[in-house]
This record gives structure tokens, sequence and C-alpha cells, in this order.
């Protein structure tokens, strides 16, 4: 019976979101806003993630 607790509390730790991970842009106009751009599927290079621009295929990326 312990060890359930022990898992439970493992995925608890280990499955919630990192703060600072996707930042708090969730819309275009936030992202543009913030200097960024809007690009489906993955970053091109020599951008950095930091959200999302609506829904979560399209990333709002920036260049660091």
């Amino acid at each position: 019976m312990k060890f359930l607790y022990l898992l439970f509390s493992f995925l608890f730790i280990f499955l919630m979101p990192l703060p600072g991970v996707f930042g708090d842009i969730r819309n275009p106009i936030t992202c543009i806003k913030s200097g960024a751009i809007c690009h489906p599927g993955f970053c091109p290079r020599r951008y950095k993630h930091i959200g999302v621009c609506g829904v979560s295929v399209i990333k709002c990326c920036k260049k660091p």
C-alpha cells in the first residue's frame, strides 16, 4: 500500500508543468507585441520557443 502513495507522489511531482518553460504567451497578439513570430511546428534555427499562438501546434518564437 505504501508503494501506491510513493507512485502517486512521484507522478504528481514529475508531471506538473514547469514554471517558465512555455511562458505566459498564449495568443498571437501577445506574441507579436513581445517582438516574436508565430510559426507552425518547431521554431526556426536561432529562435527560442516562448509560448503558443492560440493552439499548441503554432509556436511563438523569439530571437534570444
